[in-house]
C-alpha cells in the first residue's frame, strides 16, 4: 500500500488519540492518501504540533484538530456536535484513543477510567456518529483493541468498574475484550448497511502510552531500567504499529469485510470469550445505560 496514491480523495476520516503514536501515524498516512482528516486529542498545544508535523510530511494535507477529552461523555457529545456542524459525511472512523491507569480512578461521569476511556468512549462516539456514517456509505469503523484481551477469561459483569481489588492489567484486558465484543455486536447490528467494523491488535508499540505504564508498575530503579530495556527489544515502532489501522481504514482488500479481528494486516481469531453473543448483547445494554443512549 503506497502512501501517496490519492485513493482517499474526497473522503473524510476521524482519528481519535491522534496527537502521538500510532494515532498520529494513522492520521498522517490517511492525509497523504488524500483524505480530509480530523485529528482528535485532549491537548490543544499537542494538537497544533501534530498538525504541523503532518503538514510538513504532506504539505497539501487537509487536516483539522478537534479538542475533546474522551473520558468525559459531555466532551464526546460536544465533539460530535462540532464535527456535524462542519462535515456532512464521515467515511472512516478510527477509534484509537485509550489508556491504562496504575490505580483505580473515576471519570467525571463516575465510571472506572480505563473502562471509560477504552470502551465507553468507543461505544458513545461511534453510536453518535452512526447517522453520518450511514449517510456516507460505504463507510468503515476501525477499533484499536489489543491482545491484552486474552488476559481475562470473560467480562466480569459483577465488577465492570474494577472496584474489588483493582489491577491495572486486568482492567485493561477487560476493556480491550469489551472493544472486540462491541465490534462484533456492532457488525451484526449494521449488517446490510454497507458499513464495516473491524478490530485490531497493533502490536507492542514503543510509545509513551506503553513505556509510561511499564514504568508505573516498577518501583525499583534497577528493575525498572531492565524491564524498559527488555520491553524495547520486542517493541515495534509507531509506524509499524499503525499499519493494520491504516490497512483496515483504506485498503481495497478489506472492502465488505466486517466483524473480524486483525493482526499484522491479517485476519486472526480473537479469544473464545470474545465470540460470546450473549455477553456482547449484555455489554451493549449496559453501555447504553451508562452513556444514556
Amino acid at each position: 500500500m503506497t502512501h501517496a496514491d490519492n485513493r482517499l480523495n474526497g473522503r473524510v476520516c476521524l482519528v481519535t488519540g491522534a496527537t502521538s503514536g500510532i494515532g498520529e501515524v494513522t492520521a498522517r498516512v490517511l492525509a497523504q492518501m488524500g483524505a480530509t482528516v480530523i485529528v482528535v486529542g485532549r491537548d490543544p498545544q499537542r494538537g497544533a504540533a501534530t498538525l504541523d508535523r503532518i503538514k510538513e510530511a504532506a504539505p497539501t494535507a487537509q487536516v483539522e484538530f478537534m479538542l475533546a477529552d474522551l473520558s468525559s461523555q459531555a466532551q464526546v457529545r460536544q465533539l460530535v456536535q462540532e464535527f456535524k456542524r462542519k462535515y456532512s459525511r464521515l467515511d472512516v472512523l478510527v477509534n484509537n484513543a485509550g489508556g491504562v491507569f496504575p490505580a483505580h480512578k473515576q471519570s467525571v461521569d463516575g465510571f472506572e477510567m480505563t473502562f471509560t476511556l477504552d470502551h465507553l468512549n468507543y461505544f458513545l462516539l461511534t453510536n453518535l456518529l452512526l447517522d453520518t456514517l450511514k449517510a456516507s456509505t460505504p463507510a468503515r469503523i476501525v477499533n484499536v483493541a489489543s491482545e491484552a484481551h486474552r488476559r481475562v477469561p470473560g467480562m466480569n459483569f459483577d465488577d465492570l468498574q474494577s472496584e474489588r481489588g483493582y489491577n491495572s492489567i486486568r482492567a485493561y484486558g477487560q476493556a480491550k475484550l469489551a472493544n472486540i465484543l462491541f465490534t462484533y455486536e456492532l457488525a451484526r447490528r449494521l449488517e446490510g448497511t454497507n458499513i464495516t467494523v473491524n478490530a485490531l491488535h497493533p502490536g507492542v508499540v514503543a510509545t509513551n502510552f506503553w513505556l509510561s505504564n511499564t514504568r508505573s508498575r516498577r518501583n525499583n530503579g534497577i528493575i525498572r531500567t531492565l524491564a524498559t530495556r527488555l520491553t524495547r527489544l520486542v517493541m515495534i515502532s509507531p509506524e509499524q504499529g499503525a499499519q493494520t489501522s491504516i490497512y483496515l481504514a483504506a485498503s481495497p482488500e478489506v472492502d465488505g469485510v466486517t466483524g473480524r479481528y486483525f493482526q499484522e494486516k491479517k485476519e486472526t481469531q480473537s479469544s473464545p470469550a470474545s465470540y460470546d453473543h450473549a455477553a456482547a448483547a449484555r455489554l451493549w445494554q449496559l453501555s447504553e445505560a451508562m452513556t444514556g443512549l
